[in-house]
């Protein structure tokens, strides 16, 4: 118990009158893993140590030695070909820099050679090629902050970073604050990139000087790599995503001034939400992403996405919008103007020429002029259907929208001829990654699988471009500054920034100790729990995804007699939708399996190795019912799948017990889980012909794991009747006609987590009706679960819910106005108490 302060052991009787005693007294760090032998020996771990307490001893430390082969090696070099995360293309679009596993590489586009740029154990990502093709720029968080590195060709007679002999790496930001996502402005000279997460700064490579581009309250980053930002053409002007005022929702696109001004358009000012944009046509105008003629989110998920372009140049705009033949007769007057213009300055004397070339190449550099009026009326949608877009590129004249679309199964290249109104499948089999177009948009590329694949545009052919890098792991080095980057990223991202109270520097002191004597990540990801855990708040933990497995156990879907002492298994009930209900000959309950797969099964025998690898694949079961031997085959299913099997079972008894309980007059619906599928799940069984008609709902959330339905299903609960639709006198139906207007009420239990909490407290903060059930933790609050290399994964829950009186729904109880809990004695007999008590509010009728 925490009622001291710090977890420690305590004794009570079970009496209610009995008083708690404490028996340990440590305050520093927390007293875990409790467990007592039949004799009353109490054993725990605490910082790290093993501990033993006997009936009315002081704690004992166990004295634990160890002997272990260190097999692991403090350096191991490998030869890798693939395992390539992110990608940046040259200007001359011969070389590709890539990120492979926190390291950054450059290889040749045609050879398989590469340098490798960078070899730490901390995380490098970014990259960007700068104009010239001699620097790179990345982000590289080292001593604990994330910081902006640049590296340069030393050698001016070496062109490539492929077979140069000398390199140099310089950091270019002060390390006082977080600095990464450097790309370089096209002109050269300088580097934008984020501080702090949101605000973009451009960073002067001769002076050093920063000045702050876009102040980072127009954004919020929910997690890294999230913000969206591009360079004008000119290197005058940056396009990135802005929030504004309370737009984290339905975020815009703006037109940001580079000069530090602080000059911001608002392009798109829409209540959709907007992102992802592009310079396309020298700067004229750019390509974006938006919902707003899509099908729209149902249940907060799932909204359809189109490609559009908006134009910043009338001119532009007319000439894109000019049909096949007045392009002809267009391409036909500029041909003739040119070769005027070509025979003059064949006439020029050699100062007229000159004079003539400067102004041609003054031209050329001219700094973008923007029309930011009627930007609506020279907005077109490109994309022929809405649907989850992937990335998206334009060709240079603007005739060609190619783009990752899934429009028959899974992602595929698509090019979308905007003059021919017609569509056209490039290439199946695409990845959702960026692509990354050359200078003249003849190939695009992008990292895959771990490969680089190069996509010949015109051609729609798809190659590997190889590489064969030098990777060096340092296991140990690694997991030390994973752990700085946990606890470090923690620290800037928690939703409180007082840590909840925690001493999160002592915090790091207790738990880093640790490091040297861990060898493994199953180790470190129990050790990083344990210090996430002191902070006191949902949505965290690590998890280690594990080095590989057996093959997983397969399953019948079934239960077995526990009580049978024979050979084989006796089926003691068979659900719904097994393998066994569903075979050719099915097997009913009060059958024996014999043998799987002619291997006997004798009494007491572990059976589960013979169902060892076997999911989905043909499986012959030999069993004996009413006295008959024989042979069926089926196909047994995931031990997921068997869950769901089981939770449908549930949900079905539950209805039964409801509809048993009211006569029929009340509904019941179970909410799985905070997603679209089961909104739209909930939706469909609500307000079906079966349901609708019936005088109330039982609202089931208990044990769902959370997501993100607050808002929707409250609307949807929250409907008022406002009119009958009776033509002639003949009921056709109700307004709303998609909202629940009748009585309803909410079941909610100790295990409802995440939105599974905030959802019940938006339904009993709007009034909608009463919640039954056992008290709710406090846990509505938005995680990042980030994935680290290794297998890792750590989350941090930093987006909090306030309600309107201040407080913060983090680590408040909810407690629901009827109060019931099922006793286990209860769950075991099939009885459901707080269902029983739901059914009876909605019976009682007082709404």
């Amino acid at each position: 118990s925490e009622e001291s302060g710090s977890f420690n052991v305590f004794k009570k009787g079970l009496s209610v009158q009995d008083n708690p005693v404490q028996l340990t007294h440590y305050k520093d760090c927390p007293v875990r893993f409790l467990s007592a032998s039949d004799h009353d020996l109490l054993c725990y771990s605490y910082d790290g140590e093993i501990y033993t307490l006997q009936p009315g001893g002081e704690p004992k430390k166990v004295d634990v030695r160890i002997t272990r082969d260190d097999m692991q090696r403090d350096v191991i070099r490998q030869l890798r070909s693939s395992g390539a995360s992110e990608i940046s293309v040259s200007p001359k679009g011969n070389e590709i820099a890539f990120v492979m596993s926190g390291d950054v590489y450059v290889t040749s586009i045609d050879y398989k050679t590469t340098k490798q740029i960078t070899d730490t154990p901390q995380k490098e990502r970014t990259v960007d090629f700068a104009p010239d093709g001699r620097s790179l720029v990345y982000a590289s968080e080292r001593n604990g902050l994330w910081q902006v590195f640049q590296t340069s060709l030393v050698k001016k007679d070496e062109k490539n970073f492929t077979y140069a002999t000398e390199i140099k790496e310089e950091q270019l930001t002060d390390g006082k604050y977080t600095a990464f996502q450097p790309v370089y402005n096209p002109k050269g000279g300088e580097v934008a990139f984020l501080k702090n997460r949101t605000e973009i700064c451009v960073l002067d490579l001769k002076s050093h000087k920063v000045r702050t581009v876009m102040d980072g309250k127009y954004q919020y980053s929910y997690t890294d790599g999230d913000q969206d930002f591009t360079w004008s053409p000119d290197g005058k002007w940056l396009l990135t995503e802005y929030i504004g005022v309370g737009g984290w929702n339905n975020k815009d696109i703006a037109l940001v001034k580079a000069d530090g001004t602080g000059v911001i358009h608002n392009l798109t000012n829409s209540g959709y939400s907007e992102g992802s944009p592009k310079w396309v046509l020298d700067g004229k105008a750019m390509i974006f992403q938006s919902d707003r003629s899509g099908y729209r989110s149902h249940g907060s998920w799932g909204s359809q996405r189109d490609e559009f372009i908006m134009f910043f140049d009338a001119d532009a705009y007319d000439r894109f919008m000019m049909n096949k033949e007045e392009l002809a007769l267009l391409a036909e007057r500029e041909k003739a103007e040119k070769e005027a213009e070509e025979k003059k300055v064949k006439e020029m004397s050699e100062k007229e020429r000159k004079k003539y070339e400067a102004e041609k190449e003054k031209e050329k550099n001219k700094d973008l002029v923007f029309d930011l009026e009627h930007l609506e009326e020279r907005t077109l949608r490109l994309t022929p259907y809405s649907t989850n877009l992937g990335d998206a590129v334009l060709s240079k004249d603007g005739s060609k929208l190619y783009y990752v679309a899934p429009y028959e199964g899974g992602a595929g290249l698509w090019v979308q001829h905007i003059k021919e109104y017609r569509n056209e499948l490039k290439m199946r089999g695409m990845d959702w990654a960026a692509l990354d177009a050359d200078p003249e948009v003849k190939n695009a590329y992008m990292a895959s699988g771990g490969m680089i694949k190069k996509l010949d545009i015109e051609n729609g052919r798809i190659s590997n471009v190889p590489f064969e890098a030098f990777y060096t792991s340092r296991p140990d080095e690694e997991r030390a500054y994973q752990f700085e980057h946990i606890w470090k990223q923690t620290k800037d991202k928690l939703y409180d920034p007082n840590m909840n109270g925690a001493d999160w520097d002592a915090i790091y002191k207790t738990y880093s100790k640790y490091l040297p004597h861990i060898n493994n990540n199953y180790d470190f990801a129990e050790m990083v729990s344990e210090m996430l855990g002191e902070l006191n708040v949902s949505h965290t933990g690590c998890r280690f995804g594990g080095y590989g497995g057996a093959l997983p156990t397969a399953s019948l879907g079934v239960f077995f007699d526990e009580d049978y002492q024979g050979d084989g298994l006796k089926v003691k009930e068979v659900l719904e939708g097994s393998p066994l209900e569903l075979a050719s000959q099915p097997v009913k309950a009060g059958a024996v399996i014999l043998a799987i797969d002619g291997e006997e099964i004798k009494a007491g025998m572990d059976y589960y190795p013979l169902l060892e690898g076997k999911v989905g694949r043909y499986t012959r079961l030999t069993v004996k019912e009413d006295g008959k031997e024989f042979h069926v085959t089926v196909k047994p299913i995931s031990s997921g799948r068997e869950s769901d099997l089981l939770y449908n079972r549930w949900v079905k008894r539950n209805q039964r017990i409801v509809a048993q309980l009211s006569d029929n007059r009340v509904a019941y619906v179970h909410i799985k889980e905070m997603n679209a599928a089961c909104f739209q799940k909930l939706y469909k069984e609500l307000m079906s012909d079966e349901n609708r008609n019936k005088d109330a709902v039982v609202v089931d959330t208990r044990h769902n794991g959370g997501g993100w339905l607050h808002d929707d299903i409250c609307i949807l609960l929250s409907g008022k009747r406002t009119l009958q639709y009776k033509p002639r006198g003949q009921f056709i139906g109700n307004d709303p006609f998609d909202r629940w207007f009748k009585p309803s009420c909410m079941l909610v239990c100790e295990d409802n987590y995440s939105n599974a909490h905030g959802t019940p407290w938006y339904y009993k903060e709007q009034g909608i009706g009463k919640l039954v059930g056992a008290p709710v933790p406090g846990t509505m609050t938005a995680v990042w679960w980030e994935y680290l290399d290794g297998g890792l994964v750590f989350g941090i829950p930093q987006v909090t819910a306030v309600d309107m009186r201040g407080g913060v729904l983090e680590n408040q109880q909810l407690d629901p106005d009827i109060e019931v809990y099922n006793k286990p004695e209860d769950v075991l007999a099939g009885k459901d108490a707080q269902l029983e008590a739901a059914v009876q509010e909605m019976l009682n009728g007082k709404y």
